[in-house]
């Protein structure tokens, strides 16, 4: 890991004074908002608001130094802001602790599910957020775009992959796809339902372009090999910076999609899942295979093509366990 910056040490160490500020190039404002929330703005009416949230999960370290640095030189003049920018460490506890979370998954607590489990710090800082986030978008007078920044538990078959949240009627964003596609994203889950996560909160709650990002495998502070971010760090970089530069259409055939068909669901202590904890992301399920059981309810693989992603058998009952998913195309 490189040195942190003032923004991350700031935000480990629980500082929450509204009144810190700091001076950046160019006449640009900032603020803290709480604990590991930090608004840079840019008075310019046209501007795009940008939401750049890492740390949901505490041990997903690389995104949260990615997004460090970029913070780093912006704040030294190295790197223009032409937007406004809302940066979130968001599990700052699960962060310090370097665990995915202490009491409860924080990205299963977003779209409200926080108010069945008030009695959590994690619930109340997940309301936090959700509260932040609409605020600033709030304030949008132009594209409102969230990228959630993770790192999976698991290796995956695409290494680097998207969830692109249910939309319900709106039509996909191909230029964001496009996007998606610069970023060195290769494949794309059209998610099927609503969902607790913080990318479906702002996408349906504040009409944003939102995703889950999950951009490779999920190590301590100072084991991650930050060339394998390249992507999407430049990708970050040009988009904050030049955010007017002309995309490149977007491509069909170069990244595949899938769209989640069903979840699995573990009902109960008895579920058991039939797959090798070494088993990674987006595995093909043969035909006919038993994928997983819960008493009576059992889970079969259908036609050869469906495959499995965020298996996780030590979920807690009522959650999901993971999601078999199927080729997809756009409309």
């Amino acid at each position: 890991m490189t040195q942190a910056s003032r923004f991350l040490q700031h935000a480990l160490h629980s500082v929450n004074d509204a009144n810190d500020s700091w001076s950046p190039p160019s006449g640009l404002a900032s603020r803290w908002l709480a604990a590991g929330c930090v608004e840079i703005g840019t008075a310019r009416p046209e501007a795009d608001s940008v939401l750049l949230s890492c740390g949901v999960h505490g041990n997903e370290t690389a995104p949260i130094e990615v997004v460090d640095a970029i913070l780093a030189d912006i704040a030294d003049g190295k790197l223009p802001l032409n937007c406004r920018l809302l940066v979130m460490f968001a599990n700052l506890a699960a962060m310090r602790d370097g665990v995915r979370y202490r009491d409860y998954d924080m990205n299963r607590l977003f779209n409200g599910a926080h108010g069945k489990y008030a009695e959590l710090a994690e619930a109340r800082r997940a309301a936090e957020l959700e509260a932040l986030a609409s605020g600033f978008f709030s304030q949008a007078r132009a594209r409102r775009l969230h990228y959630d920044l993770h790192t999976a538990i698991r290796g995956s078959v695409f290494e680097k992959f998207a969830i692109y949240p249910y939309l319900h009627q709106r039509p996909h964003n191909r230029q964001q796809l496009a996007w998606l596609q610069q970023c060195g994203i290769e494949a794309t889950l059209l998610h099927s339902q609503p969902a607790n996560t913080f990318s479906y909160f702002t996408s349906q709650r504040c009409q944003a372009d939102a995703f889950t990002l999950e951009l490779g495998k999920a190590r301590p502070f100072g084991q991650n090999d930050l060339t394998r971010f390249a992507g999407i760090d430049q990708a970050l970089r040009r988009l904050l910076s030049a955010p007017e530069a002309p995309a490149l259409g977007y491509q069909p055939d170069a990244m595949p999609l899938f769209r989640a068909k069903y979840d699995l669901v573990k009902h109960s202590e008895a579920f058991v899942l039939h797959l090798a904890d070494s088993v990674e992301n987006f595995t093909l399920l043969p035909d006919g295979m038993l994928i997983a059981e819960d008493g009576d309810t059992r889970y079969l693989a259908a036609g050869g093509e469906e495959r499995i992603l965020f298996p996780n058998p030590s979920v807690k009952p009522g959650l999901r366990a993971g999601i078999v998913v199927e080729p997809a195309r756009l409309d």
